[in-house]
């Protein structure tokens, strides 16, 4: 009785966070629409010869930012309320399953999208300026919580027998952990893409934008470089525990099950991107395409090979 108070419980929390994060997304949405337009300084006005998108941006100031500046405080109030409200859904379903509240796919998003909040608050925690990220943020969170609670939800129930390891623990938390930052990556890395599209036009040729109040493209790649770089050693992590836990479990340490053979191939994807960022002819957008391919790679590995493919890996509880 208790467990089943305890799971209802957590699907409460959740749809409560989901609504929180609506109305966040729609507060960072507002933010940047009715933020004043940026004013990019050009080299040929400052006298600097830095590149136009390296220098720092200069923004209008009145009625429009002082409102601007209140939406998105209340947007980051409401995300870091949602946030508490999702953390306690994770542990009421940890409390409901007597486990760790990722045995599945319905549980592995659920906390792999909290863990995406979680980074963004961090960011925002260390005072960098990433809350123009607010609204490329909720969207995937609330995308992933939808399809959590439409497509992928599953009883509270207790593990399949190969699942009961303290490598459960370890590996998982690894995958979604890393998982979260590539996120992050992945949001940086199209803001740069749109943003670098947008500054490689002539200035007269550019008509207004919310791009205009995003950081200039030359920061996002760097920003979308520091996530990848860093979320890279812990997914290498995830891999290699969950090379050791297949040895405890099936007796090998590689069997090229489909899980593991995209997972190696997403590990791959993301080395020759960090590779591609320190060979001088593959920065910018080339190497931000290789991002993209790596997340890609991730995705399929998260909805195709978990619902579809069969493998020792079939615990999605789904298909």
């Amino acid at each position: 009785m208790a467990s089943e108070t305890a799971a209802q419980l957590s699907n409460n929390l959740l749809y409560c966070a989901m609504v929180a994060y609506a109305i966040a997304m729609f507060c960072y949405a507002a933010e940047l629409a009715f933020a004043p337009r940026v004013r990019r300084a050009e080299p040929a006005l400052v006298g600097s010869g830095a590149p136009a998108s390296e220098l720092p941006p200069a923004a209008d100031q009145g009625d429009g930012a002082e409102r601007s500046d209140r939406l998105g405080r209340v947007a980051v109030s409401l995300t870091t309320l949602a946030f508490g409200l999702h953390l306690g859904a994770v542990i009421a379903r940890g409390v409901s399953a007597g486990r760790a509240p990722w045995g599945n796919m319905y549980e592995f998003s659920v906390t792999g999208s909290m863990v995406v909040t979680a980074v963004f608050l961090v960011l925002l925690a260390r005072k960098a300026e990433v809350r123009y990220l607010g609204l490329f943020v909720m969207l995937p969170v609330l995308l992933t919580l939808g399809l959590a609670v439409t497509v992928l939800y599953t009883k509270s129930e207790q593990l399949v027998p190969a699942l009961k390891s303290v490598w459960l623990l370890i590996h998982v938390t690894a995958a979604i952990i890393a998982s979260g930052i590539f996120t992050i990556g992945f949001a940086q890395t199209i803001c740069y893409l749109v943003q670098d599209r947008r500054e490689r036009r002539p200035v007269e040729q550019r008509g207004p934008s919310f791009m205009d109040r995003l950081p200039p493209a030359a920061a996002l790649d760097r920003a979308a470089y520091r996530m990848h770089a860093f979320a890279f050693p812990i997914w290498t992590f995830a891999v290699i525990a969950g090379a050791i836990w297949a040895e405890n479990a099936w007796g090998r340490y590689w069997g090229w099950d489909p899980k593991e053979t995209w997972a190696f191939i997403t590990w791959m994807v993301y080395a020759c991107y960090l590779h591609a960022r320190a060979t001088a002819g593959w920065r910018g957008r080339k190497a931000a395409y290789v991002a993209l391919f790596g997340y890609s790679t991730f995705l399929f590995n998260y909805l195709v090979v978990n619902i579809w493919l069969v493998g020792f890996h079939s615990y999605a509880g789904v298909g």
